[in-house]
Order: C-alpha cells, then structure tokens, then sequence
C-alpha cells in the first residue's frame, strides 16, 4: 500500500479504506464506554503473543456479560488481512469490541448485534533507543475503578495520568494506591532487587492481566530467574537496583527514574536486557 493510500480497516466483517467506516452515534462504546479493546504487536509482518491477546479478549468480553460477534480464529484471520493488506511489518493491529448501537439506554437490549473494529498502525517497536536510555516514570494517585482486570475502553484516567506524566517531561505515569504500585498508565511495572529478584503484582481485579508480562515471566521462569508476585511500595521501588515496564507497545524496557530519583546507578541494568533478550528472540520464534 502506497503512503498517499487510505489505510484498509475491518468494520464488522468488511474490510474498508478508513475514509468509508463509519460506526453509528447511538454505538454505546461512544455513549458509555461500554466496550473492550486489545492491542497486538506485530513484528516482522506477524503477530505478537496472540494466542493470550485473543484468550484476554475473549475473558474481558464475557466479563461485561458481552459476547462476540466472530470466532477468535476468525479474528485472527482478518488481522492477518489487514496486516497484508496495509503493508505492515512493524507496528501494532487495534482491535474494538462494543455491546453495539442503539438509543441512549443504560438498560441495554439483550439482542445487539456488536460492534467489531480492527486497524493496523505503523510504528517503530524494537527500538534500541529505549534500550540504550531508558524510560522516566512519574507517580501519580491511582483513580481507576474496581474492575482494572477487565479491558475496557474506559481510559480517561490513564489518559490524564499520561497527560500529567509528558508535561513535567515523564515518559510513563505509574499509579500508586495506599503507597503501592499498582501498575503503569499504559503497562505492567516491575523492579529488580539488588540480591536479583523480579518483583511485579500478581494478577487480581486491581491490574489488568498482561500479555507481554505473561510471556516475560514464563520466559524468566525457564531460565531459572526468581519471581514474586506481590505488590511493592513505592519506598521499595526507589530502593530497587533496576526497574522496567512491559507492554504489546513497548515489550520490556528499562525504568532509569522514579519522579526525581534515579533508579540504581540511573541507567539501564544487566537483568533488564536479559529480559529483552529473550523476549525479543522469542517473539519472533513465536510470532503468527
């Protein structure tokens, strides 16, 4: 596809130049948020941990008592076309899932068709910069609901987190709730110890379950790395040797500042790029 062409997106079982997708104003994912997303990595032309991104969607959808419209495999299949259709070979595939359109009702209609969105977007993933710099992170109060395991498309705090992080010249927003690390604004947090073990939440209704980090510490556990799965303070992050981050848009990269403090020596440690090393090798082992 030419960069002067219009970008082919997927509305509910057509495959459209974006131009011609057009959703209904009464959809409630615009009216209430009433939606799912998930973002999958795609890495030389192919998908990133699929297999957990479709299974996580499938569990937030049914989570909301919705149900969807297609068959994961169905799904994967029409990420695979947009993916060739648009030329892609590294960036991200964005998938939408709402209840569906109708009037303005907080007691939906038990019989909505769905709304299901999917588009490519191009964008650099496997950047060393990140590796070689490292990644900022500001702390701010957590303001989310109660259901953070559910991926909905309800994003306002994060957004603002995000928002706040940027304009003091942060890179990441990482949420605190009662002086512990809840997660990233965008991502998974992690730190290191200095006697080298990986310390990151487990998974529970205050943390959305990710992929990347599902895959990162599978991957630390075959290569006899420790892990605890429990929550940390902020206190215990500011001690930490190292910290990182995980997401579908970032993988795994290194945290080198917490607020104003730097983390261990202020650049990024030997366990982080051990990390992204086998991640990194497997992702593409792996990759559909």
């Amino acid at each position: 596809m030419s960069s002067s062409s219009p970008r082919i997106v997927y509305l509910n079982g057509a495959f459209l130049p974006e131009n011609e997708a057009h959703i209904s104003i009464f959809d409630r994912g615009f009216l209430f948020g009433d939606g799912i997303y998930e973002v999958t990595a795609v890495l030389d032309g192919k998908l990133v941990d699929s297999p957990s991104h479709m299974a996580r969607l499938e569990r937030s959808v049914g989570e909301i008592g919705g149900r969807l419209p297609v068959s994961t495999d169905e799904i994967v299949k029409a990420e695979k076309r947009l993916i060739e259709e648009n030329s892609l070979q590294e960036g991200m595939i964005y998938l939408q899932y709402t209840r569906g359109a109708e009037d303005r009702n907080f007691l939906y209609s038990e019989d909505l068709a769905p709304t299901l969105v999917m588009f490519t977007q191009a964008k650099k993933l496997d950047d060393p910069r990140a590796m070689e710099k490292g990644l900022k992170v500001k702390t701010v109060p957590d303001q989310r609901w109660a259901r953070r395991d559910i991926k909905s498309v309800c994003l306002l705090p994060q957004v603002l987190a995000k928002k706040a992080a940027k304009a003091d010249g942060f890179d990441e927003a990482w949420m605190l709730e009662d002086g512990v690390v809840t997660e990233g604004a965008s991502s998974t947090a992690y730190i290191i110890t200095a006697d080298d073990r990986i310390i990151t939440r487990a998974n529970s209704n205050k943390t959305l379950p990710g992929c990347t980090r599902l895959a990162v510490l599978d991957l630390a556990r075959e290569h006899g790395l420790t892990i605890e799965e429990r929550p940390f303070t902020l206190a215990e992050a500011l001690a930490a040797r190292e910290a990182a981050l995980t997401s579908a848009s970032n993988f795994i990269v290194p945290i080198v500042m917490i607020d104003d403090t730097p983390v261990g020596d202020g650049k990024p440690g030997a366990m982080v790029k051990r990390l992204r090393a086998l991640y990194m090798d497997n992702a593409r082992k792996t990759a559909i």
